[in-house]
């Protein structure tokens, strides 16, 4: 059995040889040296016990708690490649309550900002998508307990990524054809390792199902349209779509700001439920007043005013001059500096 799973986790108790002696003290951590003095004295790994992970703490910035969330979930995430079990305990009591703490940040676009992943990618999405839900469905009013199971929801909705092999949820160019039917099917992998866990909404489970399924019926796994696909589903689908456009991912950078909104308005990823994504843009939209963005151009310029009838391209206050962008329409925001 491999070892490669304590990589980096701290000892709970000493690690003793048959002797007696002691390999690796408690709280040391695990490192390649010491895993490989583990093998050579063949103690069996399930016979090492580890610190558990720290549970991120709400109060600081959104930034620094995402990457503290994504770390946890990335401990978290890894024991299923060991034990096979969700750990669902640890997901809702100490996962699930910082994500829905994030989410309540105040301002809106820092929050944005924040969650869009910036290295590593897999877990980091898992929170962006889990925050970003839970946003859309404080927004639509969502009942507590509707809305703590759409975090929960959303924060396991890529779950079957842990059967993907690591070489592919990195690889930095196009997947080959073969490549992308192995990726398409973590939303079946998904439903499958949920639906084995007890005490767990089927609604959960359908999440990470049908997170990539489209009104129109050109999405996966199943083909399934509008009557047909959960309404959690359909707001983890426009959670899910903003954040990975607007990350770093392994084959490709963020796209700016005009064209995340140009392309989800213009429904370039499928058919996703107009209402959530109008909803999420326009909020987004409207926070842009009085906020410091950076044009397509390079130059620094403050949103001073909304164009009702163009959203998209304000009026923005460079320096001590003012530039109507929907009049130069070359022009657009690049990104906003939070």
């Amino acid at each position: 059995m491999s070892f490669e799973h304590l990589t980096g986790k701290k000892a709970k108790f000493d690690i003793v040889n048959r002797n007696g002696a002691v390999l690796v003290p408690a709280g040391s951590v695990l490192n390649e040296d010491t895993l490989r003095l583990l093998q050579q004295h063949e103690i069996n790994p399930v016979d090492v016990l580890v610190q558990a992970a720290e549970v991120p703490t709400p109060g600081a910035a959104p930034s620094r708690l995402i990457q503290e969330a994504a770390n946890y979930s990335k401990t978290l995430f890894d024991r299923l490649h060991y034990d096979r079990k969700v750990p669902l305990i640890e997901i809702k009591n100490g996962l699930i309550p910082v994500v829905r703490h994030i989410s309540r940040h105040p301002d809106l676009l820092e929050l944005l900002e924040s969650v869009k992943a910036k290295d590593e990618y897999t877990h980091q999405h898992n929170i962006g998508v889990g925050v970003l839900s839970t946003l859309i469905g404080q927004w639509l009013n969502l009942e507590e307990s509707e809305l703590a199971l759409l975090s929960l929801a959303a924060t396991m909705h890529d779950i079957g990524k842990v059967r993907i092999p690591q070489e592919l949820l990195i690889k930095p160019g196009k997947l080959t054809k073969e490549e992308l039917v192995e990726m398409r099917r973590h939303t079946i992998y998904g439903y499958e390792i949920l639906k084995g866990t007890v005490g767990l909404s089927p609604r959960v489970m359908l999440v990470a199902l049908q997170h990539h399924e489209r009104l129109d019926g050109s999405g996966y796994p199943l083909h399934l349209k509008k009557g047909e696909i959960d309404y959690w589903s359909q707001i983890v689908a426009v959670a899910d779509v903003f954040h990975a456009i607007s990350s770093k991912r392994p084959h490709q950078d963020p796209m700016p700001f005009y064209q995340v909104v140009t392309l989800m308005r213009q429904g370039s990823f499928g058919e996703l439920n107009p209402e959530i994504v109008s909803l999420l843009l326009d909020k987004m939209i409207h926070a842009l007043l009085g906020k410091k963005v950076v044009l397509t151009d390079g130059r620094l310029a403050e949103v001073v005013h909304i164009n009702a009838l163009d959203d998209l391209h304000p009026l923005v206050k460079i320096e001590d001059s003012l530039l109507d962008l929907s009049r130069n329409r070359n022009i657009h925001i690049s990104h906003i500096l939070s």
